[in-house]
């Protein structure tokens, strides 16, 4: 690797492949110059779900025009790149691995720092990139299909989780629903149309663990949905799955708001951010919204697809370890599993 130039505004080239979206994304600075996804999700429904094997081979077959693509959007010849910041985990192993590799190929042969990016970090930098001038501390919600947490940022690579799910987290529990009412895959986006025609009319339990603190469980909520589902069934009752989409999203969603806009006010925190696939649900946006209004709160919201996978708020999270001087090996490994640090 050649001797790293600390630029205070670098090109920074982001690829991510953690589960069945493959995108890259550039930036300079917290200016975002191309930002391009290809996503396997048509083919992952098919199955109900994602498919690693799947995501796997769909990643290898566009990685490299997606990169391009980006690069070509961006306006910037691939020499120009100063960093490559790329997802090493958590997600699907294979999938990882992929992104993983064509990074280090791509910083190896032009001499470049890697960095490797904690997936869910990446998802928490994505605020950096709805507003520039946005600096820490402030509160952020991440809410995604593997993690969902209260989090207080200390500064732009410290923060601390002040609390969150026991159990499933919010995307997982959606995806769940979802089946139990027999809707297609991803569940999230068809809990949220659904609930459109509904009223919150179904009794739910709140999920608030008895601490007085930020935690929560979304399996009490999973399992009474099920079994009002089933009951109704069982009666030979008529049931009304957009009422219960609309009464499980309140009742999964309202929590996180609350929780969310306590832990600023109690801290005296003016800014809150969010992350997180699920970030992206408009009921929740509103929601969250309403309630930083109404508590003086400034909320950063990224747009709905910074929310979802994408390379642009790993490009994002590239930058601030960029500005640490924390870059990575090429002996660097895709770990499936990794926690949220």
């Amino acid at each position: 690797m050649n001797t790293i130039t600390r630029k205070s505004n670098p090109l920074i080239l982001g690829i991510e492949s953690s589960c069945d979206e493959t995108a890259a994304a550039v930036i300079c600075g917290r200016k975002l110059l191309s930002d391009e996804i290809a996503s396997s999700s048509s083919v992952q429904a098919k199955f109900g779900g994602v498919v690693p094997e799947i995501a796997s081979r769909e990643h290898l077959s566009v990685v490299d025009g997606v990169v391009a693509n980006a690069l070509k959007n961006a306006g910037v010849k691939k020499e120009e790149i100063d960093a490559v910041a790329v997802t090493y985990g958590a997600g699907l192993l294979g999938a990882l691995l992929v992104g993983l590799s064509f990074a280090k190929g791509f910083a190896y042969g032009l001499g470049i720092p890697l960095i490797g990016v904690n997936h869910i970090r990446g998802h928490l930098a994505a605020a950096y990139l709805e507003d520039e001038t946005l600096e820490p501390p402030f509160i952020t919600l991440l809410a995604s299909g593997g993690h969902t947490a209260v989090i207080h940022t200390k500064s732009e690579t410290e923060f601390e989780v002040l609390g969150g799910t026991l159990d499933d987290a919010a995307g997982e529990a959606f995806d769940k629903v979802a089946r139990i009412l027999a809707l297609p895959y991803p569940g999230g986006p068809h809990i949220e149309k659904l609930a459109r025609e509904g009223k919150n009319t179904v009794p739910l339990p709140k999920m608030l663990k008895g601490n007085g603190g930020y935690d929560f469980s979304y399996s009490g909520l999973k399992t009474a949905v099920l079994n009002y589902c089933h009951t109704k069934e069982q009666r030979g009752e008529a049931l009304n799955k957009a009422d219960v989409a609309a009464s499980f999203q309140s009742a999964a969603l309202d929590i996180l708001v609350q929780k969310t806009v306590e832990a600023a006010r109690e801290r005296g925190i003016k800014t809150v951010t969010a992350g997180g696939g699920v970030v992206a649900n408009g009921y929740l946006r509103e929601t969250l919204k309403a309630a930083c209004d109404r508590a003086g709160l400034n909320l950063i919201l990224p747009e709905k697809r910074h929310c979802t996978d994408n390379a642009a708020m790993i490009a994002a999270e590239g930058l601030l370890q960029w500005n640490a001087g924390n870059f990575s090996p090429l002996s660097l490994n895709a770990e499936a599993s990794i926690p949220l640090r």
